[in-house]
């Protein structure tokens, strides 16, 4: 099944969904459309309880996303800059609190705004040739969509610093070494190794899935001894469900589990 943005290809194959950023003559660039496009694409996978997994990637074979269309933002006067960081704020929030798993399958430059969106991400898959970083200081502004914030907590603060007053970009072995990206695979096998990951997370119980990636995106935003707390109630919970009984039954059997979420 296909569904209908300007500028992102929305595809499901069962419970998984490959969204493609599709504005490949500007090397994916994220203007007002393309950020409305994303968000409008977020509802309907909150929406839909079959979708377990989101593999995000871009068109053309040249970029992942190059960053925020430059274009646009030399038009814009402050409160104009205001309205479109508070857009990609949004959009960008509402991929990170998805219940499914989000893998981005990188190809290219993945800059600036680019950057950014990996960051919401929580599987990043690179190839050799791609290049994070956020460059807005090259321009005299500064990264808009989240970078300041996310980029430290994933990779350490002064890392991030180094890599946002310089403005440099760093290839994927760096990006590697850094903990910004997973796995390091060829462009052949991007989007094959994405949907085999995706399909090992969808042999694994889907609410104890979405369980963890609550407790760990909810538990780094506050002290030790919260995100514990949090941990143990989640982990309460998963023993009130069917899947936990399944689960356990199927290990002690010695065969594949059947779990069925919610």
């Amino acid at each position: 099944m296909s569904m209908e943005f300007k500028n992102l290809l929305f595809e499901k194959r069962g419970p998984i969904v490959i969204l493609t950023f599709n504005r490949p003559q500007a090397l994916n660039a994220l203007n007002e459309e393309t950020l409305r496009d994303l968000l409008h694409a977020c509802r309907q996978i909150r929406e839909d309880r079959e979708i377990r997994a989101v593999v995000l990637t871009g068109a053309g074979g040249k970029a992942f996303v190059a960053g925020a269309d430059i274009k646009a933002m030399g038009e814009m006067a402050p409160l104009d800059a205001l309205r479109f960081a508070r857009l990609g704020h949004r959009a960008f929030a509402m991929l990170e609190k998805l219940d499914p798993v989000v893998i981005a399958a990188v190809d290219g430059y993945a800059l600036g705004g680019g950057c950014e969106l990996v960051l919401c991400c929580d599987l990043i898959l690179a190839t050799p040739e791609s290049k994070f970083g956020q460059p807005e200081v090259n321009l005299g502004i500064i990264p808009g969509f989240g970078g300041t914030q996310r980029l430290g907590r994933l990779i350490g603060r002064n890392r991030a610093k180094d890599l946002i007053f310089t403005g440099r970009q760093i290839a994927a072995q760096e990006a590697y070494e850094y903990g910004l990206v997973q796995k390091i695979v060829s462009k052949e096998e991007l989007m094959k190794e994405a949907l085999q990951w995706a399909e090992q997370i969808l042999s694994k119980g889907p609410i104890a899935i979405e369980l963890s990636k609550k407790a760990i995106n909810n538990g780094m935003e506050t002290d030790l001894h919260t995100g514990c707390e949090l941990e143990r109630n989640a982990f309460a919970t998963v023993f009130a469900t069917e899947d936990r009984k399944e689960g356990v039954q199927a290990f002690l059997e010695k065969r594949k589990p059947h779990f069925k979420g919610r």
